[in-house]
C-alpha cells in the first residue's frame, strides 16, 4: 500500500507517555487520532505509512478539561487516541530522537 495524504490526516502524532511506553513491551503503539476516524481507517492508515501489519486497535475518547485563563472559562479539545496492536514480529520506532 501507499501512503496517502489522508492516512496523514488520520493518524496525527505518536503519544509518548509512560503508560505507552509500557504498552510498546505487548508489541503496541499509541496514536493520537482524528476525532471522527473508525478503527478500519486508523488501520489502513499505519498499515501504509508505516509498512506494518495490524493485529488489532482499540481506540479511546478524552474528554476535554474545563480550564480557566486570567479568568475566562475555557475548555481544552476532547482527544481520539489509538491504541494498535503489532503482528509479531512487526516494530513501530516512535522514539524521541533524543
Amino acid at each position: 500500500m501507499s501512503a496517502k495524504a489522508e492516512h496523514y490526516d488520520v493518524i496525527r502524532k505518536p503519544i509518548i507517555t509512560e503508560k505507552s511506553t509500557m504498552a510498546s513491551e505487548n508489541n503496541a503503539v499509541v496514536f493520537e487520532v482524528a476525532i471522527d476516524a473508525n478503527k478500519p481507517q486508523i488501520k489502513e492508515a499505519v498499515e501504509a505509512l508505516f509498512g506494518v501489519k495490524v493485529k488489532a486497535v482499540n481506540t479511546v475518547v478524552s474528554k476535554g478539561k474545563v480550564k480557566r485563563f486570567r479568568g475566562q472559562i475555557g475548555r481544552r479539545n476532547n482527544v481520539k487516541k489509538a491504541y494498535v496492536t503489532l503482528v509479531e514480529g512487526n516494530t513501530i520506532d516512535v522514539s524521541t530522537g533524543l
